[in-house]
Formats: C-alpha cells, sequence, structure tokens
C-alpha cells in the first residue's frame, strides 16, 4: 500500500508570479504516484516595528511553519529577484531556522529552487544560487533541471540547470510562458521522483 508523502512548495510572492510558478511545480510532483504537494508562503516584512500581517493571508496559500519543514520528505522554494538575491521576507523566515539546524532535521532531504524576475538578465541565476547557501548549511541535496528536459535548451524566456525562472516583465505582467510551465513541472516531478526514493 503507497502512503502519500508531502513535499513542501515553499514561496514567496509579491505580484503572483512566483505563485503560479509554485502551482505548476506542485501539478509536477502530484503527477507522481505517492507524492502530495503541500503549498505554504511566508509573511511580508516591514521596517514599520507596528505592522503585522494577518495570522491568514487573505489570498493564497497559508503561511508555513516549522513542522512544515520537519515533516516534509522534500522541499522546493522559490522566491523573486530582489538584487540577485532571495526576497527579505524568505530571508527572514530561513534566519529564524536555526533550531532545526541544531537538531539536523532536514539532513539528506532533497530541495529545488525557483524564481522569477522582471527582465531576462534580472538575477536569476545568482537568486537561485544564493538560495541554495542556506539549504546547503541545512545539510539539503540540491536537484536542477537536466538539459534532458528539451525546453533547457530551447527556452526564450525562463528556464536554467539550477531550477526554475520566470520573466515576469517589468510590470509583472507577462505571463508563464508554455516552456517555463513545462519547466517548473519538469522540477516537481524530478523533486517528487528524488524524495520518494531517498525516504524509502
Amino acid at each position: 500500500m503507497i502512503t502519500d508523502k508531502e513535499i513542501l512548495v515553499l514561496y514567496y510572492s509579491q505580484y503572483g508570479a512566483t505563485r503560479k510558478m509554485a502551482q505548476f511545480i506542485a501539478r509536477g510532483i502530484e503527477t507522481i504516484p505517492g507524492a502530495i504537494a503541500r503549498l505554504r508562503t511566508v509573511p511580508k516584512i516591514s521596517a514599520n516595528c507596528e505592522a503585522i500581517e494577518p495570522a491568514i493571508p487573505d489570498t493564497g496559500a497559508p503561511y508555513v511553519t516549522l513542522t512544515d519543514l520537519e515533516t516534509c520528505i522534500g522541499l522546493a522554494l522559490g522566491s523573486p529577484t530582489r538584487f540577485g538575491n532571495m526576497a527579505g521576507a524568505m530571508k527572514h523566515f530561513w534566519d529564524g531556522t536555526g533550531g532545526l539546524w541544531m537538531k539536523h532535521t532536514l539532513v539528506g532531504k532533497p530541495a529545488a529552487l525557483f524564481t522569477s524576475s522582471s527582465s531576462m538578465h534580472g538575477g536569476q541565476e545568482s537568486t537561485l544560487l544564493t538560495m541554495m547557501l542556506p539549504l546547503l548549511h541545512h545539510g539539503m541535496l540540491i536537484t536542477g533541471i537536466p538539459y534532458s528536459e528539451p525546453e533547457l535548451a530551447s527556452t526564450t524566456s525562463g528556464g536554467t540547470p539550477y531550477g526554475a525562472s520566470h520573466v515576469a516583465g517589468l510590470t509583472s505582467d507577462l505571463p508563464i510562458s508554455d516552456t517555463e510551465k513545462k519547466l517548473c513541472m519538469a522540477l516537481g516531478r524530478r523533486l517528487a521522483l528524488t524524495a520518494l526514493k531517498l525516504s524509502s
């Protein structure tokens, strides 16, 4: 009997593109028997110490908890680019995971990454690479997108071997292209297959 195992798809999205990517990655995960996706997000942060977010987001996925990381068998992590790095809200969340690091909770679990930027050369690859760093400190195993996925070699929009990506446009209004969708789903499938093998 196959018991479904959860893969966490954790993202931050300000204008919606990264959230849509997360949904395609989740769809890819759930094409693999035995794997289910758990979509979660992080709250915004503010320099105003009195600014607070609601306990439950008005739209999108619920906020992530440390328990989500403890119980998942794999992680897809997504953030828009912010000057070639992950958004501050996502970085703030990872800065609070020291307790899990002390317990080696994430050691040996596979992880994949995804990002969105406003322009073609807006820091996608550096964002994906720098997002790997806290995951490597946690002992996670990074999965990318291999060139056996034909869209990776033919894309004229997003898509990298380091993870899935999307070019959203300067006003964040460009839809996710068919190629970008296929690469998101391919990343989800690869993560799910890897996670199931490693957790068995």
